[in-house]
Order: C-alpha cells, then sequence, then structure tokens
C-alpha cells in the first residue's frame, strides 16, 4: 500500500476549509484490519494528533460513501469507520516539523550508513558464529506493523533455535502464558548460547540499518509490533502508528525488560516519546543506548 499524500489545507493561514473523508476510530486488531481494507480500495488512512494533542485526521484522500461502504463490509468487528466533514483550523506551534523530519532522515541515512560499513566484517563473523552454533540461516525476517499500519519485514541475526515459532514444543505453561501477555519470555529456552550474547548487546539488530537505508524504519522510534500487540494501546493505536518505528527508542533507554504492557509502562513510554519527538530526545535514545547495551541491563525485546 501507497503511503497517503499529505493534505494539508487549511493547515496554513487563518481561512478554514472544509473536507469530506474517511475518518476511522480503531480499537483492537480492527484498525490494521480495516487499513488493509481501505488499500484494497485504493485509498490509505491515519490518525494522528495535533500540537494540542488533539485527534486530527490527516493525510486521508477523499472518498466516497460508496468506498466507504465497501471497507465497512471487509473491517473486523471493533473498528467504526464514518463519512463526515471535517472543518479544518490552522494548527500552530507544532515541533513534528518538516525540517524536524528532513533532518531526522538526513541522520538516519548518514548514522547508518556508518554503521553498515564499519559493522560489515564483525556482522559476518557474529552470522558465521550463529551458523555454527545452531541450525538455520543467520540471518532471517520478522513481520511487524510499520507506519501507517503497513507491514513492515525487519532484519534480525538469529538468536533463537530455528523452530523457535513453535512456541508450545518449547516453553512450559507458566512461559507460554508469559510470551502470549508479553511476546517476550524471562530465561526464553530457544535462545541459543551466542543469542544471549547478541541479545544482551542488542547486536542482533544491527542488520536494521538496511530496514532504515530503505526508509521503513528509524534509528529512533517505538519499536515495530506484532499485530495482536495493538490490542495493548487501545484508542491511541492510531497515534501509536503514526510515527515511523525505530531500532531503539524511549522505551529501550527508560526501563528496557522492566516495561509491560501489563501495568501500562510500555505503552506510556512509547505514546511518551511519540508525543513529544525532537532531534534532542533521539540523541539521548542514542546515548542511552549504548550504555544499556554495555552495561548490566538486559535487551528491551
Amino acid at each position: 500500500m501507497e503511503r497517503p499524500k499529505d493534505d494539508r489545507r487549511g493547515h496554513s493561514g487563518g481561512a478554514k476549509s472544509h473536507r469530506r473523508h474517511l475518518a476511522m476510530y480503531g480499537v483492537a486488531g480492527g484498525l490494521g484490519a480495516a487499513i488493509l481494507a481501505v488499500g484494497a480500495v485504493g485509498e490509505a488512512v491515519a490518525m494522528v494528533r495535533d500540537a494540542r494533542l488533539k485527534p486530527k485526521q490527516e493525510a486521508l484522500a477523499p472518498v466516497t460513501r460508496e468506498r466507504a461502504q465497501a471497507v465497512v463490509s471487509e473491517a473486523t468487528y471493533g473498528t467504526g469507520i464514518v463519512i463526515e466533514e471535517e472543518q479544518i483550523p490552522p494548527v500552530p506551534g507544532s515541533r513534528d516539523t518538516k525540517a524536524y523530519h528532513i533532518a531526522k532522515r538526513v541522520f538516519d541515512v548518514a548514522f547508518s550508513s556508518v554503521a553498515v560499513v564499519v559493522g560489515f566484517v564483525p556482522t559476518a563473523a557474529i552470522c558465521l558464529l550463529v551458523a555454527l552454533d545452531s541450525k538455520g540461516s543467520p540471518i532471517y525476517a520478522q513481520r511487524r506493523v510499520g507506519r501507517y499500519g503497513i507491514p513492515v519485514d525487519i532484519l534480525k541475526i538469529r538468536t533463537m533455535v530455528a523452530d523457535a515459532d513453535d512456541v508450545e514444543k518449547h516453553l512450559n505453561p507458566e512461559q507460554l502464558q508469559q510470551w502470549l501477555s508479553e511476546h517476550k519470555v524471562d530465561d526464553d529456552p530457544r535462545v541459543t548460547k551466542v543469542g544471549k550474547f547478541l541479545r544482551k548487546t542488542s547486536l542482533d539488530e544491527v542488520p536494521q540499518f538496511l530496514n532504515v537505508l530503505s526508509g521503513s524504519m528509524s534509528v529512533v522510534g517505538p519499536r515495530p509490533v506484532e499485530p495482536d500487540e495493538l490490542v495493548a494501546y487501545g484508542q491511541s493505536v492510531a497515534e501509536f502508528l503514526s510515527v515511523t518505528p525505530g531500532i531503539t527508542g524511549w522505551w529501550q533507554v527508560k526501563a528496557r525488560n522492566d516495561a509491560t504492557y501489563e501495568d501500562g509502562s510500555r505503552q506510556r513510554l512509547e505514546l511518551e516519546y511519540i508525543r513529544d519527538r525532537s532531534l534532542g530526545r533521539d540523541l539521548l535514545c542514542i546515548l542511552g543506548t549504548f550504555h544499556a547495551m554495555f552495561g548490566s541491563t538486559g535487551s528491551g525485546r
């Protein structure tokens, strides 16, 4: 699905404009399903917040009621989709500016290019160790949810046994329950010997700099999640999906393994970054990541 074009009519100057659009109010997994349904009729949808943290529908292409009805028929339960006329006032003072996005992209490309060149030989050596330690390809792709709900295949060095997806085979009932609720397991038995070191230092994430160069990820941003993890974000799920996911972020730096979906701390930290993101905060995330990688804390997965 193509990224929606940004329609900012009415956001500059004092005049207000009207626009008929497809507004999506999504909860649970219905949002992602509805986005895919919208893509099937040639439209793309996103919900973001303005400078005053009020919900605003942006980058929404005009649609007909017939097309909207087609989307409604395909969307899953839990997603409300309506056609409405919106009066769009100017939104002054937003820190999420075009200059920020340009500077962030320039930094992403420069930083990732250096990381790929400098890390090529060490990464090749690590891949050899992984191949010798256990069967299977040393590098694999994980399907995750990216910006606007568009699927992203993120690259990683394998840290688990080749059949790790067969969770019932490897996990006991208590571990399986933790996996289903948090998508991580303490002392995961599927992790290989080399994988434990890679996870502790986050070196298994190095191939994701190629994702950054392709534009599907950023160096800093919310971690890309699996579709069923979106349930944890409730009514804030569209806001969470409004930002390009990152290799590292505020959640990993502030809490690492201590942040969970169950107590809401992971969602709070991810949304805190989204609502107050800046180049300064991105730099803090990068410095904090280096400290966490070579300090005593474990990797935030």
